[in-house]
């Protein structure tokens, strides 16, 4: 049993990007599914899909690589953790790499990338970071 099922799930596709995989297969759920339509979205991955039915649903994820190989994803950073809850007011999101990157925020209507947040006004946990 994990602890922290999302932090796995970033491990997974850290590592899977830097053995530069196609695809990189994990037990699924509702908020990974979420995190992965963010990165989809913020065009980190080249999409999702949920396989299986039933308790064993996996979700596979498909990586993205540039030109000649060249890794979409440079890093991708747990920040708030089941241990160290980060939460934060929507003036005071983090900007990663200087508005490069993007932020995961639950907030209170749902996961959502930074800009969306600072949009709507909204603040919450800070789920991750990927640039």
């Amino acid at each position: 049993m994990l602890t922290d099922p999302v932090s796995d799930m970033l491990t997974r596709i850290r590592n899977a990007n830097q053995a530069l995989h196609e695809k990189v297969s994990m037990p699924t759920s509702k908020f990974k599914e979420e995190i992965a339509r963010i990165l989809a979205a913020e065009g980190y991955i080249d999409g999702y899909e949920v396989v299986g039915t039933g308790p064993l649903r996996t979700l596979e994820v498909k990586l993205r690589y540039g030109a000649s190989r060249q890794r979409v994803i440079e890093g991708l950073k747990r920040v708030s953790t089941p241990g160290r809850r980060v939460y934060v007011a929507a003036a005071d999101l983090p900007r990663v790499q200087g508005g490069l990157g993007v932020v995961v925020v639950s907030t209170s209507q749902g996961l959502l990338p930074d800009r969306e947040a600072r949009r709507r006004q909204l603040g919450g946990e800070v789920v991750c970071e990927v640039w």
